[in-house]
């Protein structure tokens, strides 16, 4: 291999400006729309309160260990997916892609989420939905067709609030981490945490809130016998602390050399886990007024997770309630606030991969990564079979791409120098409190067999069944499409040759290796 010219202009990667900013980020990331409108519902459908068992178990015994794996990778090669699964072996380059190209199909229906709150920010100040929320989501805002139909038919409501989404996200990348990416979520953050704080406070005073707590919290323990409970919860982990695909290992490459790696991994991932109970807290008391108004129980209710929750059945309960346009205005900007933070870090692992492979600047790799992305957004997702589609690429570059990437990640560094040990000594070197050899043995063995488990689950569901009551065409060309892409892509990529001047080497050092 060619080595980097000794006249060659170095380039200062960027880097986070104090522990605070990387922090926030990481936590920015894992605070997303799922932890909203996806873990009420797992966890009422899996146990009530009983679910917090599996889940704090999940949380402690892989999310954590797998926090600490992406930051022990980053950190120690200070690259980007591609370039630090390289350093590790050359063919490890192919893995590195893969993160990056699912993060870019992800970003392309993500951002479509976004710019559907944001509209229904504007939405809920006259309640714009009327006496039928599902009709006007379904019907007049989205102009869904059926379930066995695809329509380049754009739908303006969504374009054009999905353009301005990617305008905003992508001129906050174009500045970098420390002078975007940072400086964007020091301000996003805590202003998510104070909007969602108030909706919280507002639901728990409405009559009924007692009774949606109840149904939320009250534990059935015999669903702590049943497999798919204990799935739910490892799936739930894995893709509300956005792990398994490098974005944590992108975030970590951009901290300094001396810094607190494990204890920051910590405070990450319980911050995020409290989010998702507040936001349990939050829903069920809002789902319970609403029951209590209906004259029916909670369990009678339905929609109760994903975009029918959020744009269906709280439109119902802003509709019902006092103040209702108050009430909506503060949950649809949480909804927008979550769900930039996550873009940013999912546009964060294409746009430095980008810079690390080709020594683009920012603004370029913002450019370079963007226009495509933004076309096939709207293209894709700003058209009337933007939630079908959505819906679909969701489950399988989720189910079959994360999984898939998570443990072949965990399979890759547990196999290949310097393997757990020498990750776990270089946390160890730089952070408190110290990692356990037991990690190697989690991260090595347990994680995989239970990812495994749920990829070859997934798998087996998906062809033998299909994917809910989608044509068969629609779940070939995107669901096993997305895969197959991020998988084209990751090749191709690959065998471009490198062209950063400092990044032309992929021999490690024997310190790097130890």
């Amino acid at each position: 291999m060619s080595t980097a010219a000794p006249t060659a202009k170095r380039r200062t990667r960027d880097t986070w400006t104090s522990q605070t900013g990387f922090l926030l980020a990481a936590i920015g990331s894992a605070i997303g729309l799922g932890n909203i409108w996806r873990f009420p519902g797992v966890a009422y459908t899996n146990g009530g309160g009983a679910f917090l068992v599996p889940y704090l178990v999940a949380l402690l015994f892989a999310g954590i260990p797998i926090l600490w794996l992406e930051y022990a990778v980053g950190h120690k090669f200070r690259g980007t997916p591609p370039w630090a699964f390289r350093r590790m072996s050359v063919k490890g380059e192919f893995l590195g892609w893969f993160c990056v190209f699912i993060c870019f199909v992800i970003i392309t229906y993500y951002a479509a989420v976004v710019a559907w709150s944001s509209s229904y920010v504007v939405y809920s100040i006259n309640e714009a939905w009327g006496n039928d929320s599902k009709t006007f989501f379904l019907s007049s805002f989205l102009g869904t067709v059926g379930s066995d139909e695809f329509s380049w038919t754009p739908v303006l409501a969504v374009s054009v609030p999905l353009l301005l989404v990617w305008v905003c996200t992508l001129l906050i990348v174009s500045f970098g981490v420390s002078k975007g990416v940072e400086k964007a979520n020091k301000v996003f953050l805590p202003l998510l945490v104070v909007l969602f704080l108030a909706l919280v406070v507002r639901a728990l005073f409405l009559p009924g809130a007692l009774e949606g707590l109840n149904a939320f919290f009250t534990p059935n323990w015999s669903a702590l016998t049943d497999s798919k409970v204990w799935i739910e919860a490892f799936a739930q982990i894995f893709f509300s602390l956005s792990v398994g695909f490098g974005i944590m290992l992108t975030y970590a490459s951009y901290l300094k050399k001396n810094s607190n790696v494990t204890g920051t991994a910590l405070v990450a991932g319980f911050a995020n886990s409290s989010f998702e109970i507040l936001a349990g807290i939050g829903v069920f008391s809002a789902l319970g007024f609403m029951a209590h108004t209906q004259g029916v129980a909670v369990s009678d209710l339905q929609g109760l997770r994903g975009p029918i929750l959020s744009f269906v059945t709280f439109p119902k309960i802003i509709s019902m309630m006092p103040g209702g346009p108050l009430f909506g205005v503060l949950f649809f900007s949480s909804l927008v606030l979550a769900g930039i933070t996550s873009l940013l870090s999912l546009l964060q692992v294409v746009s430095g991969a980008l810079q690390d492979k080709f020594a683009m600047q920012p603004i370029k790799a913002s450019l370079v990564m963007g226009i495509p992305a933004t076309v096939i957004s709207l293209a894709l997702f700003g058209t009337r079979s933007g939630l079908n589609t959505l819906d679909i690429v969701d489950n399988f570059i989720n189910n079959v791409g994360v999984v898939g990437c998570a443990v072949a990640m965990t399979l890759f560094t547990a196999l290949v120098r310097p393997r757990l040990a020498g990750l776990r000594k270089h946390l160890n070197s730089v952070s408190a409190p110290a990692i356990p050899p037991v990690w190697d043995f989690l991260v090595g063995i347990v994680i995989p067999a239970v990812l495994a488990f749920m990829l070859i689950s997934s798998l087996i569901t998906s062809l033998r069944e299909g994917y809910d009551e989608y044509a068969t065409y629609l779940v070939t060309i995107f669901g096993w499409g997305s895969v197959a892409f991020a998988l084209i892509a990751s090749a191709i990529l690959t065998l471009v040759p490198w062209s950063h001047p400092q990044r032309t080497s992929t021999t490690p050092t024997d310190q790097e290796m130890a």
